[in-house]
């Protein structure tokens, strides 16, 4: 039995991984996806949220078990995972990115996402007026994330995305080549992203080469559009 920690992007909750974690338990697996702070269910005011206060919940999640964790980030959960993998790399089995950001030392997403010029994502934000948050235009968001999901998915997800708060977003990932460096990743692309383009995911890749990359025939959404595939990749870890 392996132990699974999910990690979810942007505006998500922990509820993103439903489908995955269904299908990681009934091959006998612990699986635990919490909501980040000021996400999902959490209520923490998004203006306590920094990069740091994520990384020590995670971290927390992973020093709860007996034994290393596959840790797993979708989009920007990538930036979380890189800190919790600096953090201790010893606790870790192996990192997955999924569609995920994985950052050089020293870069902060928002630095990422300024290079990507194709993303539908940047356009169709709107920051709140106190600048703690932001928040996706409705009419962005299927195209954005979503392109390939049901009506059904597309209809849960808007009823439960919630403001992104946006101080980690603006934080450098600080990692080392002697511990970061030092835990295997893998790289699950999806090739038909419009808010992580292929481009920008392949990019990411040839500067921080991973272990193993998988493409799926995805939009950003894989635990939606295609379950079994992603699952059947985690599985295989």
């Amino acid at each position: 039995m392996a132990t699974y920690v999910l990690v979810h992007g942007a505006w998500h909750g922990g509820w993103c991984w439903h489908r995955i974690v269904a299908r990681l338990q009934r091959a006998s697996h612990r699986v635990m996806a919490p909501d980040l702070l000021s996400l999902g269910i959490d209520g923490t005011p998004p203006g306590l949220v920094t990069l740091r206060a994520w990384t020590d919940q995670i971290a927390a999640v992973a020093e709860s078990g007996d034994q290393p964790i596959v840790l797993v980030g979708h989009s920007r959960g990538g930036i979380v995972l890189s800190e919790v993998a600096e953090r201790m790399p010893e606790r870790i089995r192996v990192l997955v990115y999924v569609t995920a950001f994985l950052l050089e030392d020293g870069r902060s997403l928002v630095d990422s996402v300024a290079e990507q010029p194709e993303s539908l994502v940047p356009p169709a934000m709107t920051v709140a007026d106190d600048h703690q948050t932001a928040t996706l235009r409705d009419d962005a968001i299927r195209e954005a994330f979503y392109g390939r999901c049901s009506d059904d998915d597309v209809a849960l997800a808007r009823s439960l995305l919630k403001p992104e708060p946006l101080a980690p977003l603006a934080t450098p990932v600080r990692t080392t080549a002697a511990r970061f460096g030092r835990v295997p990743r893998v790289y699950v692309e999806c090739t038909a992203d419009r808010a992580i383009t292929h481009a920008a995911q392949r990019h990411m890749q040839s500067t921080l080469p991973c272990a193993q990359r998988v493409t799926l025939e995805s939009d950003h959404s894989p635990f939606f559009c295609c379950p079994d595939e992603l699952a059947a990749v985690l599985l295989q870890l």
